[in-house]
């Protein structure tokens, strides 16, 4: 990132600002709704996904800490914590095996051809949830596919967690959706690092010292749109997470389509 002018600067700060905003406020998209952005000004994606990496262990982290702490010392109530661990672990058992594979990318299918097929299947999801009618699998069977392709997905590149949420948003409550997805991408991402130091892959971490405080920005601004969305009735919640999903899925189909 050396050879960058002063404007690629300017905008890469604006775009992880972007992007702590909708990790914090949702949970999800951080990387996807960010990636294709930063791509476009310096088209380099090992500069950047170690960046994005590190960002959302960080902030994944910290706020999980801060949100059990204050479930913790809430006056007269058992401490609840905000993430579903037997969801999680759950989660994990399904996924951890096709992550692995999809980390040494062992590529099945060409990388185009997979992103359209995952980003048409999220437009589905997210257009049942804005007309108030989510889908609902009856089939156990469906669920685990998705999710196995997911953590394929998510072992190969960063549009794993679309699919992912679209089974997991079924089966969570909301007050615990963002914090046991935080929990969920923290050791997929360290999964992920520990196959780019391996890799001996350049972390970016000078440019940690001015980018985290961008990201730091976004995500205290994203916090105060996640209690919104908590404190809103559950169609309004389900209607946000569905535009969402179909931002996500209308930029990974350009990006692909462009590639």
């Amino acid at each position: 990132m050396s050879s960058l002018v002063a404007y690629q600067y300017v905008l890469i700060a604006l775009i992880f600002v972007w992007s702590g905003f909708v990790r914090s406020g949702l949970g999800f998209g951080g990387a996807v709704l960010s990636l294709p952005f930063l791509l476009l000004v310096h088209n380099e994606p090992l500069v950047f996904l170690p960046i994005i990496a590190v960002h959302l262990l960080v902030f994944s982290s910290l706020t999980i800490w801060l949100n059990n702490r204050r479930s913790g010392r809430s006056a007269g109530q058992p401490h609840d914590s905000t993430v579903d661990w037997r969801y999680l672990w759950y989660l994990l058992g399904v996924m951890i095996i096709p992550k692995l594979i999809g980390v040494f990318g062992l590529i099945t299918l060409p990388s185009q051809v997979l992103s359209a097929i995952i980003f048409v299947i999220v437009a589905v999801y997210s257009l049942s949830y804005i007309v108030n009618r989510p889908f609902r699998s009856r089939s156990r069977a469906v669920d685990v596919m998705f999710l196995m392709v997911g953590g394929y997905i998510s072992g190969t590149s960063l549009i794993g967690a679309p699919l992912i949420i679209a089974v997991a948003a079924q089966h969570l409550q909301k007050y615990k959706l963002r914090d046991t997805l935080f929990a969920l991408w923290f050791i997929l991402v360290l999964i992920k690092m520990a196959a780019f130091i391996w890799a001996d892959v350049d972390l970016q971490l000078i440019h940690h010292l001015w980018l985290l405080p961008c990201a730091a920005v976004g995500h205290v601004i994203g916090l105060r749109l996640h209690q919104r969305m908590l404190q809103a009735e559950t169609p309004v919640f389900f209607r946000v997470l569905g535009v969402v999903l179909l931002l996500v899925s209308l930029v990974g189909l350009l990006e692909a389509f462009l590639r």
